[in-house]
């Protein structure tokens, strides 16, 4: 096992950023699914339906971890500070990364709800934007920045 310079153990770095990345996966998965059928069952075009599952993995993301701050008794303002300091930059990466592979599949977009080809690309670009940000995310926990501001408000 290697120490970092700062005193963590790597492996237990790999490990935050897993779990870190995994919370970020479950606001980014409620919103982007949401998002995407709200847009598909509209009718709505691809660009239309991408900035509502964005916004909606915020929204999710963001909420997911106000919860145990805003349980710690930190006032409302203040977990959103600490929400938008640990998540923003995780949930930037993964929401770039799988809008961009689900735009990038052919018919993906126009697939609609009842295709498999829309569900399983919408499950694959969720596991890639997955494995690419848990580096920047553990990146992020090593210089004490993203999900490492959240360790005070765990219990």
């Amino acid at each position: 096992m290697s120490t970092h310079p700062h005193g963590h153990l790597t492996e237990s770095l790999w490990r935050q950023a897993i779990s870190a990345t995994l919370h970020c996966l479950t606001g980014c998965a409620i919103g982007e699914v949401l998002g995407m059928v709200i847009g598909s069952a509209l009718g709505w075009g691809s660009v239309a339906t991408v900035v509502l599952s964005v916004a909606l993995a915020f929204v999710f993301g963001y909420s997911l971890t106000m919860r145990p701050v805003l349980r710690a008794g930190l006032p409302l303002a203040a977990a959103l500070g600490v929400a938008f300091a640990s998540d923003t930059v995780s949930i930037s990466v993964m929401e770039v990364v799988d809008n961009a592979f689900v735009v990038a599949v052919p018919g993906a977009m126009e697939a609609g709800l009842a295709s498999g080809l829309f569900w399983g690309t919408l499950a694959a670009s969720l596991a890639i934007a997955f494995v690419v940000t848990v580096p920047v995310n553990r990146w992020l926990i090593a210089r004490g920045r993203g999900h490492a501001v959240m360790h005070d408000y765990h219990r």
